[in-house]
This record gives C-alpha cells, sequence and structure tokens, in this order.
C-alpha cells in the first residue's frame, strides 16, 4: 500500500508540474489582445526541441530563409519544398500564423532566374514570366495556410538619391517587377495581405522614398496591403518619434503596419561585414543592458 501510495503522490506531482507548465504565460499571451508575436524559424527549429519553447512563446511563424526564392526554386525545373512544408506543417498542427517570406528580393536569387541559355540576361518579357511561375507555384502551395507575404523585399535604394535599388530585377524590368509581384502575388492567393518589407525605414530619408514608392503603387492600384517595418534597431535609434511618426505615415495610406523583424543592438547599425577594431565594444555592462532594455529615446 506504501508504494502505490509514493506512486500515485509521484503521479499527482507530475500532474501538477504540468499543469503548471502548461499555465505559463508567454509573450504570444502577453500580446493576445494587440498583435500576433512572431518568429522566424528555420526546419531544424520545428523538428527539435526548440518547439517547446515556440509554442509557449509565439503565434506566428516565418520561414528564415526556406521560403526565398534561391533556397526554394534553385533551378529553373526543381523546387524544394521539404523545408516550408515542414514549417508549414508545425503551424497547422498548432493552429499559429504563418508569415510567407519572401518572393522578390535582390538576394537569395538564384542566377538562372536573370540569364539565357548562353549566358547573357534575360529579357524584360522572360524574366516577368518567370517570376509569375514563380509566385503562381509557391502561393498556390500555401493557399489558405499563409495569412500574410512579403512580396517584395528591400527594393528601395541606399543611395539618397536613388529611389529602386539598381538591381537585376529593376534593370531589366524597371519598377514593373514590383508591380507585376503583387499582381501575381493578388491573383494565385485573393485573401493573403500583401507586404512590401524593407530596413531603416524610420530613418526620415529612406522613410520618405518608401512612402514615395508606397504612393505610386497605389496610384496605380496594385494591391500592397501592407508595410513591413524590419525593426534592425539599437541603442542608439530610432527616437520614439521616428519610431511613432512612421507608422502614422503609412497608416495614413491605408497600409497595415506590421513589425517582421526585431534586434535592438548595442552597436550602431551597419549592414556590411568588416573586422573588429579597437574602438568596438568589449563588455556588455550594465549600463549598456539598461540602454538595450529600455531602448526609447
Amino acid at each position: 500500500m506504501k508504494r502505490k501510495s509514493l506512486f500515485i503522490a509521484a503521479c499527482a506531482t507530475i500532474l501538477a508540474n504540468y499543469s503548471y507548465a502548461q499555465k505559463q504565460m508567454g509573450l504570444k499571451d502577453y500580446y493576445k489582445n494587440y498583435f500576433p508575436i512572431g518568429v522566424a524559424v528555420s526546419a531544424h527549429n520545428v523538428l527539435s526541441s526548440d518547439t517547446t519553447f515556440i509554442l509557449q512563446q509565439f503565434n506566428s511563424l516565418t520561414p528564415e530563409n526556406a521560403m526565398k526564392m534561391g533556397p526554394i526554386h534553385p533551378k529553373e525545373n526543381e523546387y524544394n519544398f521539404k523545408e516550408a512544408d515542414a514549417i508549414v506543417n508545425f503551424a497547422q498542427r498548432h493552429h499559429l500564423k504563418v508569415r510567407g517570406h519572401n518572393l522578390c528580393w535582390h538576394e537569395q536569387t538564384p542566377d538562372w532566374i536573370f540569364k539565357d541559355a548562353n549566358g547573357g540576361l534575360v529579357s524584360k518579357e522572360i524574366l516577368l514570366e518567370r517570376l509569375k511561375q514563380h509566385i503562381f507555384t509557391v502561393v498556390n502551395r500555401y493557399k489558405g495556410k499563409i495569412y500574410a507575404w512579403d512580396v517584395v523585399n528591400e527594393a528601395v535604394d541606399d543611395d539618397t538619391t536613388r529611389l529602386l535599388r539598381n538591381s537585376l530585377w529593376y534593370q531589366i524590368c524597371g519598377i514593373d517587377f514590383i508591380v507585376k509581384a503583387f499582381e501575381y502575388a493578388h491573383e494565385a492567393d485573393p485573401n493573403a495581405i500583401l507586404f512590401y518589407n524593407d530596413y531603416n525605414t524610420e530613418r526620415p530619408e529612406k522613410r520618405a522614398r518608401v512612402l514615395q514608392l508606397m504612393q505610386q503603387l497605389k496610384a496605380l492600384k496594385v494591391p500592397v496591403m501592407g508595410i513591413g517595418l524590419q525593426g534592425h534597431w539599437s541603442i542608439y535609434e530610432p527616437t520614439q518619434t521616428d519610431l511613432q511618426q512612421t507608422i502614422q505615415s503609412f497608416a495614413a495610406l491605408g497600409l497595415q503596419v506590421q513589425i517582421t523583424e526585431l534586434d535592438v543592438s548595442i552597436y550602431p547599425w551597419e549592414k556590411k561585414l568588416r573586422p573588429k577594431t579597437e574602438k568596438d565594444i568589449d563588455v556588455y555592462t550594465p549600463e549598456l543592458e539598461h540602454q538595450q532594455d529600455n531602448n526609447t529615446k
């Protein structure tokens, strides 16, 4: 009887601990009345012990790399859906939202899409047809399972004298690659929310040019529905005023606004890798931690 009682007590303890774990609140619970809390994942994350943390803290997933054109469509007649399928299937099983990322970008794009059989650049007509086939194939595969897509990523130039980045997309198609990407995505899934996604949108000069692009697209009746703000921030920027003005400016155009990426660095923002110098911070001090925790200027 004593052993039986001990066994029952042990089971009760296990069940109590399990119940407590189930009731632990995550970020998604604290913000449930405001907006979804997302996380970028790989297939490895959803097939490992990471799932415990993911399910506790988040209610939206974004494939970090698995749906970018290079990984998912490496050759003209070859698609690699394995990792993207794993992420979407995990989300479906656990009733999580999924943001598709992304359909058209100047990076992680396979060379074949721009080249003809002789290695030269293809015509505008051929490139747009390839873009159409890519978008229709990928979007249709996940139709009804992905609620939003980053359709075009980072098309506005870092050069303040230019509106659009001088990528091969732009060199061959002009602004039409952006227009058509949104039109193709909307045709493939009329219910998906379609986003333009970019970084440094809180800096006034970059914000002005992204706003200019959005206004042009709106004037052309392009089905752009949202703006994704890549929150690559630091203890130095953005100011609270710049962030508020950014959100308000895009919302005034009737665009949904989402923070699509988020990191807060203790270093000033830099896009390109460089060697470490003696001026770089070596010690993560309590003062830096406080600044990072309270990133409002």
